[in-house]
């Protein structure tokens, strides 16, 4: 477990239209649908109330966000509700959702007829398994963990379901059996401190 002396507070993207599909995204560019556009907006109100809104506060903290649209696009609309520049962050490649190779774009159902024997070896990993061409959750937390390692003030950022779950792993200690299995909320807020999380 790494120790994180500082505050994170963690945003996934708004919702897309592979989100509702139910379509594996991983590196695919994929925008935000209507109700992403708004859950990030929301989300960016819910760290006001964490925060506070007064600009100096706010502006102590660095911001950063996956390169990926969806990710960006949240950190923007979460900007503008803070009454931020919505343009003023960081692109930090290493917070990219986890790939899923070969699979990307397609549902769950979609994979376990296309590739059964590697879905039946996930279902039986999920944490570790890596599928075609892509990552593994352990690959992602190997490569987050520097990124952690180098967080050097309170920090804002957005990103994806396969990174809030390596961190619940790798900053609140969450299991790697139950890790890969914990939900993780659109335009809800996920603060990690002092070796605890908590979903706001």
């Amino acid at each position: 477990m790494i120790e994180l002396r500082h505050r994170l507070i963690f945003l996934r993207h708004g919702e897309t239209a592979w989100n509702v599909a139910g379509r594996l995204q991983g590196h695919a560019d994929i925008p935000l649908n209507a109700k992403g556009l708004a859950q990030a907006e929301d989300a960016g109100r819910t760290i006001g109330r964490i925060v506070g809104r007064e600009k100096a506060r706010l502006e102590a903290f660095d911001f950063v966000a996956s390169p990926l649209v969806r990710a960006r696009r949240t950190m923007e609309l979460a900007r503008g509700a803070l009454r931020l520049d919505p343009f003023t962050y960081r692109l930090e490649d290493r917070l990219m959702e986890m790939s899923f190779g070969r699979w990307e774009g397609l549902t769950w159902p979609e994979v376990k007829l296309d590739d059964p024997t590697m879905a039946a070896r996930r279902e039986a990993d999920k944490w570790s398994l890596v599928p075609p061409e892509g990552e593994s959750y352990a690959m992602l937390c190997d490569r987050l963990s520097p990124w952690l390692g180098a967080i050097a003030c309170d920090t804002i950022a957005v990103a994806h379901g396969g990174v809030a779950r390596c961190l619940m792993h790798l900053l609140g200690g969450t299991a790697t059996e139950r890790a890969p299995m914990s939900d993780i909320w659109q335009g809800r807020v996920l603060v990690f401190e002092a070796g605890k999380y908590r979903w706001i």
